[in-house]
């Protein structure tokens, strides 16, 4: 059941075609202008190519049109008037998303890159206050000085924004022992869809009643516009260090794996890395001196306080070579260290030397269950005959089987489609489930019925009513369209899911 699409050639330069849910597409665009500015409004199909595509791009979804207000109150004023015209719409950060998630099939793109600014920093109570356009290695840049960081860290972390990051409860490498945004944020201000504003969370600690801060965190945008976010703020642990260890054997790694977290340690980070993957690095600008001829290596990071830190380090080296490691090296200064951790970020980018397409996918299975599934992707890819790269967070069992493609061939397409399908399902069948942290979206609504009943998923559309009745806000994605047709509280209120 893999929902893998292909990209298609670029659109004509005429506009785009004039109706959006009944509403007449020019007198929109006149009216959203009159609120973000004329030149904040794109309706031109040229001008919407760049937005027809997330990181994902197997993926193309023309937009209505695009608006991109520039304030808070301009975010409000925008909702709003879309609310009165009963007109979808879809919100977008920096577009980074690997499901499809922030793709506006033929609605509204509301953007909101212009929002960036970091509102306040409360150092004393470790918190700070931003914009939903806030990328999100700002943050710890802006906060450097007081020992402080934003734990959550994506690999996309120089590009991504904080309303993206909220909207899929980003993770990252770091995420093993630090947690996911859920953990992260301690307060919400959002618009929902009708217009109306509201508070989420308490910046000093648990608010009562029902946890609307965690629903509204991953809910993919399916519950409004965020308008600005409390962020807690890490401090900068005392001392760090960063190991890789190279391994003959895609088993050896992962026995290391399980090893590493038997023993009670809880690592930063601990990223595996297969040959296919390894090679890719290696041949591209964010070479990071990984040995080319592994069949896996694992970047392993501990951090903490300085004292006890080098006991760990010396744990984990004896655990790695006693599970057949080849080599282990501690980076001998940040500057390696940085080294190492660009390979790693870079990879899915570094993938683009093998083919011009790539099909990426975000399963989670049991850590115990790491060989014999790996062994199982290996196999299928083998069977298809297609490259399977695999590069993911070991430590937490989130696995990322990359596959890269030219789409322009049908047969490739069609082999590289089954095959995902047949990893997806391998890992539901591992205990496992479809996404660890880049969601559902568009990529894998196909795969929801696989492991969730239909009372979860109708239940799922019922909590998405609380927020948005009118199911306006990203139509199309996360819950399959029929559930929500069967389960709808009301048989006038738009079908998408």
């Amino acid at each position: 059941m893999s929902t893998t699409a292909l990209p298609h050639s670029p659109t004509p330069d005429i506009a785009a075609p004039d109706q959006v849910a009944g509403a007449d597409v020019p007198a929109l665009a006149r009216r959203l202008g009159a609120i973000a500015g004329e030149r904040r409004v794109l309706a031109r199909r040229s001008e919407l190519f760049a937005y027809t595509a997330d990181g994902l791009p197997g993926y193309r979804k023309e937009p209505a049109l695009a608006v991109f207000p520039g304030t808070r109150e301009e975010v409000v004023a925008v909702v709003r008037a879309l609310a009165e015209l009963k007109v979808p719409f879809v919100a977008r950060g920096a577009g980074t998303g690997l499901s499809g998630g922030a793709l506006a099939d033929h609605v509204v793109l509301v953007g909101l890159q212009r929002l960036t600014r970091i509102l306040d920093v409360d150092v004393d109570n470790a918190r700070a206050v931003v914009e939903p356009g806030t990328v999100n290695a700002v943050i710890s840049r802006a906060v450097a000085g007081h020992g402080l960081h934003f734990a959550p860290d994506p690999s996309s972390q120089a590009a991504c924004t904080i309303g993206g990051n909220v909207a899929e409860n980003a993770g990252g490498p770091h995420c093993l022992k630090y947690g996911v945004t859920l953990n992260h944020i301690h307060a919400l201000t959002v618009v929902l869809p009708d217009g109306e504003i509201v508070a989420l969370g308490n910046a000093a600690g648990e608010s009562d009643g029902y946890d609307l801060l965690g629903a509204f965190i991953g809910s993919e945008g399916c519950f409004g516009v965020v308008l600005d976010a409390t962020v807690g703020l890490s401090p900068d642990p005392q001392a760090v260090r960063t190991l890789l260890a190279d391994f003959t054997g895609v088993d050896d790694a992962a026995r290391a794996v399980s090893g590493i977290i038997a023993t009670g340690i809880v690592p930063a980070a601990l990223e595996m890395m297969d040959n296919p993957t390894i090679r890719a690095v290696e041949a591209s600008v964010y070479a990071a001196g990984y040995p080319a001829d592994a069949a896996a290596v694992l970047l392993i990071e501990l951090d903490g306080l300085a004292a006890g830190l080098e006991a760990d380090v010396e744990r984990v080296h004896m655990i790695c070579r006693e599970a057949g490691a080849r080599g282990v090296r501690v980076a001998s200064d940040a500057a390696e260290r940085a080294r190492l951790w660009q390979g790693r970020k870079k990879a899915f980018g570094a993938m683009g030397r093998i083919a011009p397409h790539l099909v990426v996918q975000d399963a989670v299975v049991p850590r115990t269950k790491l060989p014999e599934t790996l062994r199982r992707i290996r196999e299928i890819g083998e069977r298809h005959g297609v490259t399977v790269c695999n590069v993911f967070h070991a430590g937490d069992g989130n696995l990322h089987p990359n596959i890269p493609y030219d789409a322009s061939n049908a047969d490739e397409a069609g082999r590289v489609e089954e095959a995902m399908g047949e990893i997806m399902r391998a890992c539901i069948d591992a205990g496992g489930t479809i996404t660890g942290e880049h969601g559902v979206g568009l990529d894998k609504i196909g795969y929801m019925p696989l492991v969730f009943s239909a009372d979860s998923l109708a239940t799922m559309c019922r909590l998405r009513d609380v927020f948005d009745p009118e199911r306006r806000a990203n139509p199309g994605k996360v819950v399959p369209v029929h559930s929500c047709r069967e389960w709808g509280p009301r048989a006038s209120a738009p079908a998408a899911g």
